[in-house]
């Protein structure tokens, strides 16, 4: 048998299967070996050939791979699953749309779904024609680094990231450890980023659609996360009762919590209130942005409505244990994050923004 057609491949069956046997047999000594695949078969003839070529399996990266303390069929066992993977893997797009509709299928949210989707495109998007198992942790990292957002947003992103490859391992289309080594961004321990009140309440005079004004003061004044307001519909908004039932589906936390409606909400929802309906009944980012650059805002900080709530409400009251239940906060969070953020002549000029209208105008209240 010459060196250029050794070893042999060819079709064969065992246990009533059509397999692939690679023959490295000379002179009726050595190693055959049955495959799933040619490609399979092809890559271990690969190997043997440059063992022999290399004088045997003993200089074949003997010394290298047992520095790792790894051997030749460690490196072959290694070598065929990532062909495996690659020649199963799919598409990115392709990916995506599974994970994103196994996990409604699970019961997540449709917001849920949309927002993972809408961020692991922008994977798809860096990485145009890839397939999953092509791409490397050096190229996550490189498209985690290169996104304009906030270091908090891009762990996020590095999240997502990793559900994707987590469950394309399970279907064995790519290596979940591809997506787990690449790197968090740091993120300061700093106090998060409030709006004044100043700024707030320029948000809210600058808020002329309802639908905006509800999503502000609801966002501002009761501390609901931007999903929670998303959900909320207004048979969960008792004024009358003087509270907003955040249900457990709603919650981030899966856990049900009555928020009180403070005098300053209750002035700025009640000419707008609806029996029933959603909050949110359409899409808010093109309004939300006119009216921050109306109001000045330049920098918008993230979760700045419920960072703000939480701060000035813990200011307010004092009550750690209180402003916790109201916000769904873990009430080491609040210690963390907000103690001493604010101080309490500031609470009082935020809470005290309400509308007052006068000649048909919507003006502020703001005591100093």
């Amino acid at each position: 048998m010459s060196k250029r057609t050794w070893p042999r491949i060819k079709t064969a069956t065992k246990n009533g299967k059509k397999m692939f046997l690679a023959d490295a047999r000379i002179g009726g000594k050595g190693e055959r070996r049955y495959f799933d695949t040619r490609v399979e078969a092809e890559t271990w003839g690969q190997l043997q050939r440059a063992k022999r070529a290399n004088e045997g399996e003993s200089a074949f990266g003997d010394d290298e791979l047992a520095r790792y303390g790894k051997t030749v069929r460690d490196a072959v066992t290694f070598y065929l699953a990532h062909l495996r993977r690659e020649s199963a893997s799919v598409s990115i797009p392709d990916a995506v749309d599974e994970l994103v509709a196994t996990k409604l299928r699970a019961g997540k949210s449709p917001q849920y779904g949309k927002d993972l989707a809408n961020r692991l495109r922008r994977l798809a998007e860096a990485f145009p024609g890839s397939m999953l198992a092509q791409v490397t942790t050096a190229d996550l990292d490189g498209f985690l680094s290169s996104l304009p957002v906030a270091p908090g947003t891009k762990n996020t992103f590095r999240r997502d990231v990793r559900t994707l490859w987590s469950f394309a391992s399970k279907r064995g289309w790519a290596d979940a450890a591809i997506a787990k080594h690449t790197e968090a961004a740091r993120v300061d321990s700093d106090a998060p980023g409030i709006l004044t009140p100043e700024q707030a309440a320029a948000l809210m005079l600058a808020s002329h659609d309802d639908v905006l004004a509800a999503f502000h003061a609801i966002g501002l004044f009761a501390g609901l996360r931007v999903a929670e307001i998303r959900k909320l519909d207004w048979r969960d908004v008792d004024l009358e009762g003087g509270y907003i039932h955040v249900s457990a589906r709603a919650s981030k936390t899966r856990s049900r919590r009555l928020v009180p409606i403070l005098e300053n909400l209750r002035a700025w929802i009640t000419p707008i209130a609806q029996t029933s309906g959603p909050v949110v009944s359409k899409e808010l980012r093109t309004l939300h942005e006119h009216a921050r650059d109306a109001a000045g805002i330049t920098a918008w900080p993230d979760n700045a409505m419920r960072h703000s709530f939480v701060s000035y409400r813990l200011a307010d009251t004092g009550n750690a244990a209180q402003t916790a239940l109201e916000s769904g906060h873990d009430q080491s969070v609040l210690f963390r994050h907000y103690r001493e953020l604010v101080k309490p002549k500031d609470a009082e000029r935020f809470w005290s923004i309400r509308p007052t209208s006068a000649d048909n105008v919507v003006s502020m209240t703001v005591t100093s």
